[in-house]
């Protein structure tokens, strides 16, 4: 009786590298069931390159089309804004306006105040390579209580409680709340102006009346948050720039 054997499947690789002049980039491979061609896409937030393929594609036709593509990888990743280091003598936003990283020393934890000239800044004490953790750590404590305040604020106005809000560093969404009422937070809300962050509190607040997004929820979240609308379209002009820092 002949012995049938079976191919063997090679999996996918992870990436694909790809060149362009003196330029090597990474391009991460993916496939999704709904796809029904190659794409390609250079992310505003964090610079990643995803080529997704339908589940029945070869991997050498995404490799061919990456390559065929070596150009406008490039170009959109040049246009890209420049990371900021949370560094000495860097500068973050906190509420909306931009404040100077400033090194001191000593003991105690960072503060924000101004300069000897009135210029907003973040003192930063401690060694100076804990200057980075140490920023962002007033940030995040900064959100919390900014976060913790509009959430029971927003709740208060409906009658409702959350039962917990964490802090994240997301990137898809600024914020979510569970089918338990948990709401979740990106803490780079409290590098935006206070009524985009008072925007998402009140948005996942509004998720615990109406966990969907029906009329009934946008009704819910405009008489909660008025500057919905405002809030909106910050975010879809600055929120990209948010992920930057650090």
């Amino acid at each position: 009786m002949p012995l049938l054997l079976r191919r063997k499947v090679q999996p996918d690789p992870p990436s694909i590298a790809v060149r362009h002049g003196a330029d090597a980039y990474e391009v991460e491979l993916r496939r999704r069931a709904g796809a029904k061609r190659i794409t390609l896409r250079v992310s505003t937030t964090d610079g990643g390159i995803v080529v997704t393929l339908p589940p029945r594609a070869p991997v050498e036709a995404a490799r061919r089309f990456v390559e065929s593509q070596s150009g406008w990888i490039a170009a959109r990743v040049a246009r890209l804004p420049a990371r900021r280091a949370f560094g000495p003598d860097g500068t973050v936003p906190l509420r909306g306006i931009l404040h100077r990283i400033v090194h001191v020393g000593g003991r105690g934890t960072a503060t924000a105040g101004l300069d000897e000239a009135g210029q907003p800044i973040i003192r930063v004490p401690g060694e100076a390579a804990s200057v980075a953790g140490r920023v962002r750590r007033f940030l995040i404590r900064e959100a919390e209580a900014d976060l913790a305040a509009a959430v029971l604020r927003h709740a208060a106005a409906l009658g409702l409680s959350a039962r917990r809000t964490t802090l994240r560093d997301t990137r898809s969404r600024w914020g979510s709340c569970s089918s338990t009422g948990n709401l979740n937070f990106s803490w780079r809300l409290i590098l935006a102006p206070p009524f985009v962050l008072d925007y998402l509190a009140a948005h996942e607040v509004a998720h615990l009346k109406e966990l969907n997004h029906s009329a009934r929820f946008w009704t819910v979240l405009h008489d909660l948050c008025p500057a919905t609308d405002e809030a909106e379209r910050w975010l879809k002009a600055n929120g990209a720039g948010l992920h930057r820092y650090g």
